[in-house]
């Protein structure tokens, strides 16, 4: 998939990985897509409900390796 930008927060426990893509999203144009990677197992349950409830749309999650998924985020 395609995306404008991208941000790898593996390493990272909730809530960080989410706040990261926050503040990465509302520098963002309207339309662009961010790649997120992040491997907290929360990140998949947290990411899809904060794109719920901040209008942000989940176009795509995928498994990658060793628990990481990947999280593809346009902004409105």
């Amino acid at each position: 998939m395609e995306f404008d930008q991208e941000i790898d927060a593996c390493g990272l426990l909730c809530p960080l990985p989410v706040l990261k893509a926050r503040k990465r999203l509302k520098s963002m144009e309207k339309g662009e897509v961010l790649k997120l990677l992040a491997d907290d197992p929360a990140a998949v349950i947290d990411v899809p409900h904060f794109c719920a409830e901040q209008g942000y749309e989940l176009l795509d999650m995928v498994a990658c390796d060793k628990g990481a998924h990947l999280y593809f985020i346009k902004s409105p």
